[in-house]
């Protein structure tokens, strides 16, 4: 009997391990789908180099007319920390949006930036201030009217002072206007936060966003006066346009994704190795976000790692991904999501190939192949210099 006694109470003691353990595994799934507690990825950026965080040393503060455009723009630029959008430059305290775009508060709608200066320079993001306004409207920006919307750039240093003096004596210089440059370069006096609801807008109201910049004139205007330039641009670094592309509704991804693209994308589920779409693919040709079409990674950077997922030595753009530490199952791995649509990709590994030496393991059920000879007729045709 006490042989019988003291195998039951060993079974009891087992059985209790076993079930506190399937209650943490549990746990941990409910924590990850809510996006918070230990086990879910932490929303900080990482940068690729070294898959360590950037060194955000620098701000940069810009009216821009609406600011949920610029936000949107700037938040994808690889060494580009946190985008806020506020308002700056008046004398009110705690301005309100409300006080803000009736011009009771005398502050302009504007972001601010933090920026790792050793990836991205100050002057590269004046140029794209400068490509994303139009700077010769005195009263405003596209169809938002009144001070609040005028545009402007609010200099934090000497520094940024002469380089943005230097940017719009060039601008002016290269007479792509037909009228003079309204922009004040101002100095940096305030920046108040705006409402919780306007940060992150293009991703957390993506119809509104999109209906939005659609309508407002911006796309066009920019295209108009910068469309030469954009385009080589994009033909050598396949920089990618964020207008371009929308994020389907809830409903439409419903409908549109098969239930494992759904599982992968939207709830950062994994499919099972050497059973999907893309491991063992060997044609040439671009992969896609299944949810916003934005171009991911060449076939050219792809390579056999024996791990039964699609795997790929670089994305064509850093700027199109994001990086996230991923701390599920008591294991620290670097999560890949795309930065437009937020989709879950994969996990990016350092035991990759030359020259970079990583591994971004995808899963196919997140991606979308568009073939060589594709890739015109689909509208990725400035993509074909990367097959050259």
């Amino acid at each position: 009997m006490e042989i019988i006694n003291k195998y039951l109470s060993n079974n009891k003691i087992a059985l209790m391990i076993g079930v506190f353990l399937l209650m943490i595994v549990i746990l941990g799934f409910k924590f990850n789908s809510n996006s918070m507690g230990f086990f879910s990825r932490n929303n900080a950026k990482v940068e690729v180099n070294d898959l360590k965080e950037a060194n955000y040393d620098s701000v940069a503060t810009f009216a821009s007319g609406c600011f949920w455009c610029m936000e949107a723009t700037m938040q994808v630029m690889q060494g580009v920390g946190d985008v806020v959008s506020g308002y700056a430059g008046g004398e009110e305290e705690n301005p309100t949006y409300e006080d803000v775009y009736k011009d009771l508060t005398g502050h302009r709608e504007a972001v601010q930036v933090e920026f790792d200066s050793s990836i991205i320079t100050y002057q590269e993001l004046l140029d794209v201030f400068w490509q994303n306004i139009d700077p010769t409207d005195p009263d405003g920006q596209f169809v938002d009217r009144g001070f609040s919307y005028t545009t402007a750039v609010f200099y934090h240093d000497e520094n940024q002072k002469q380089l943005a003096e230097e940017s719009k004596r060039k601008l002016e210089e290269d007479e792509l206007f037909d009228k003079p440059i309204a922009t004040k370069l101002l100095p940096y006096t305030t920046f108040y936060r705006a409402e919780e609801y306007h940060q992150d807008f293009f991703l957390k109201s993506k119809s509104r966003y999109n209906s939005y910049s659609q309508a407002s004139g911006r796309k066009e205007f920019k295209e108009s006066i910068w469309q030469e330039i954009l385009k080589e641009q994009q033909a050598s670094d396949q920089i990618v346009d964020e207008n371009e592309y929308t994020i389907p509704s809830e409903s439409q991804l419903r409908e549109s994704l098969s239930d494992i693209q759904y599982s992968v994308t939207q709830d950062d589920a994994t499919e099972r190795p050497f059973d999907n779409k893309y491991w063992d693919n060997k044609e040439d040709g671009i992969y896609v976000d299944i949810v916003s079409k934005v171009p991911l990674f060449s076939s050219r950077d792809k390579f056999v790692s024996g791990t039964g997922w699609p795997s790929f030595t670089k994305p064509i753009n850093e700027s199109s991904v994001t990086l996230h530490e991923d701390r599920k199952f008591f294991i620290k791995r670097t999560e890949v999501r795309s930065t437009l649509a937020d989709s879950h990709l994969g996990h990016v590994f350092n035991d990759g190939p030359e020259p970079t030496g990583l591994r971004y393991c995808m899963n196919s059920a997140s991606l979308e192949f568009i073939s060589l000879e594709d890739m015109e007729s689909k509208g990725y045709g400035q993509y074909l210099t990367l097959f050259e």
